[in-house]
């Protein structure tokens, strides 16, 4: 479980295809205590929640290693990822953490596609558009995860939202690099996904 709040940005610095590229396997570069990452681990990269399977030190650096599979490949951006793409990660919520977000699984729902991008001072407000099956779970002012990042929808149109990225966020997590066209992975609101299931049921 996490909250969207991201604690660091790493950086891939090595990646293997495995069983005939259905299953990828990721060196990430990050700045996290290497005596805390556990073998078994969860780090929530772009808002995928992956599993630790090795970490190391590299001059001074820690790195982990996780494995992307054909789920993970095939519904997520993750595809795309190459040598040198940078990522928003946060560790796993623990009991007693400050829930600064919102609850967020790390299991993406699926694509967002960056529509615009307006410049505004100190600031950059995005539109995005997605599949009808997920807008249908998107209102003005309710939660979204975009790349792993809790934010608050401020605008929903039938399958186009926007939302409006402080200069602290930018700062931090890579949403400062989304141009129109960049593929973003989304979660849904978990409490939009169970409202939505009770007014089926009805």
């Amino acid at each position: 479980m996490f909250t969207g709040i991201i604690t660091d940005q790493g950086e891939i610095t090595a990646l293997t295809p495995t069983a005939q590229g259905s299953l990828h396997r990721l060196r990430i570069a990050c700045g996290y205590d290497r005596a805390g990452i556990a073998d078994g681990a969860s780090i929530a990269a772009n808002g995928i929640c992956l599993t630790v399977v090795g970490s190391g030190l590299d001059n001074g650096k820690t790195w982990y290693e996780v494995d992307a599979g054909a789920e993970t490949l095939a519904v997520t951006s993750a595809k795309h990822w190459r040598v040198g793409t940078r990522l928003n990660l946060e560790r796993a919520l623990k009991i007693g953490d400050e829930l600064g977000g919102h609850i967020v699984t790390g299991h993406v729902d699926g694509i967002a596609t960056v529509v615009s991008r307006e410049e505004l001072p100190e600031m950059a407000r995005f539109e995005l558009t997605t599949s009808r099956d997920l807008a249908r779970f998107i209102a003005a002012k309710g939660s979204v995860t975009l790349d792993g990042v809790s934010l608050t929808v401020n605008t929903a149109v039938d399958t186009t939202f926007s939302v409006l990225i402080i200069p602290h966020t930018l700062e931090v997590t890579t949403l400062s690099n989304w141009q129109p066209g960049s593929a973003i992975n989304l979660e849904i609101d978990l409490m939009a996904r169970y409202a939505a299931r009770l007014a089926e049921m009805k």
